[in-house]
């Protein structure tokens, strides 16, 4: 629209103090001519531009004349900057609107703004692990929830077959590096990774967006049930206290609780994970510094020991270890 454009060039100009129509058309990405054309516009309307011919010259606002189209506080355009300067990927769109915005802060509030865009950086990798890469219809569906329209997504959910259907894309949310769809569907509202999304294809046809629907409110009904089915089982057992904080950072404070220390100094603890296979496994390595108690885990525990004395005890000939490590 020529009136965005417009409101570009006199943020552009008070950026910079002067350009010339050919860096203007440069900035814009327009022709050399429509930039000519725009800043003559703001002149006959009355907003004061002028221009110097000549080497040195160009386009600039008179007297260093500067326009507030923010409206922001000191707080406002720190935080929005903190913000957006934190994004592990801001959009190169994005980018652009933040330096237009700076430019069009007044001065007292420009360094701290552009500080603040500059003050955080979020790495989305785990330790020992890269960043998981941008899944590949990530656009796609932030088009699809930013212009509210339905489209027909291709997903292969883990352990499924492949399959259609139609959605209402509601939102989107990163958690861990990892991007997640919140869509309405037949079955009420659910949610998708993107990663497992095998295409996505317009409609044409607006979202159905249920009556008071929120998105933080969706995604942590959704979250909360993923927590739930990750602490379906749970087992007892005592703990070294120098292992707890190493539990507590393992599993996050919503699958260990922790008691009181006992007369032997152990800690009491329950161990939520979503089978009691998964806990003998993750814990077994932890040995005696982690007494599990729970009777229904003791069968596992004693296949597993005797799976790992048949694998490494004294009757299995070294030769044998060294061959099958050679072989991997």
């Amino acid at each position: 629209m020529r009136a965005d454009r417009l409101i570009a060039v006199l943020l552009l100009l008070q950026a910079k103090g002067r350009a010339t129509a050919a860096e203007v058309a440069s900035e814009l990405e327009i022709s050399e001519r429509t930039a000519r054309r725009d800043l003559e516009a703001l002149a006959l309307a009355g907003v004061p531009v002028y221009s110097s011919p000549g080497r040195g010259g160009g386009w600039s606002l008179v007297g260093g004349a500067r326009t507030d189209l923010t409206g922001l506080t000191a707080a406002e355009a720190t935080s929005l900057f903190l913000a957006a300067g934190s994004s592990a990927a801001t959009p190169p769109a994005a980018q652009a609107a933040l330096r237009k915005l700076l430019g069009a802060l007044p001065a007292p509030l420009r360094e701290g703004a552009r500080v603040a865009g500059t003050a955080v950086v979020v790495d989305a990798a785990s330790w020992g692990r890269t960043a998981p890469p941008e899944p590949e219809h990530l656009p796609a569906l932030q088009r699809a929830v930013v212009e509210g329209e339905q489209v027909v997504l291709g997903y292969a959910g883990r352990g499924k077959p492949p399959s259609t259907r139609t959605v209402s894309p509601l939102g989107l949310v990163t958690k861990a590096g990892v991007w997640y769809l919140v869509a309405g569907t037949d079955a009420g509202v659910r949610t998708f990774r993107v990663g497992r999304v095998t295409d996505v294809t317009p409609t044409g046809r607006a979202v159905q967006r249920p009556d008071g629907f929120d998105l933080r409110a969706a995604w942590e009904a959704s979250a909360g049930e993923v927590e739930r089915r990750r602490a379906e089982a749970s087992v007892q057992a005592l703990a070294d206290p120098a292992l707890v904080p190493m539990l507590r950072r393992w599993l996050g404070p919503a699958q260990i609780t922790a008691g009181q220390p006992d007369g032997d100094g152990r800690v009491p603890v329950e161990l939520s994970g979503p089978s009691v296979d998964v806990l003998v496994a993750q814990f077994a390595g932890f040995g005696s510094r982690l007494r599990i108690t729970s009777p229904e885990a003791w069968p596992r525990l004693r296949a597993l020991a005797e799976d790992l004395r048949s694998l490494y005890g004294a009757e299995n000939p070294a030769p044998q270890v060294e061959a099958e490590i050679a072989a991997v």
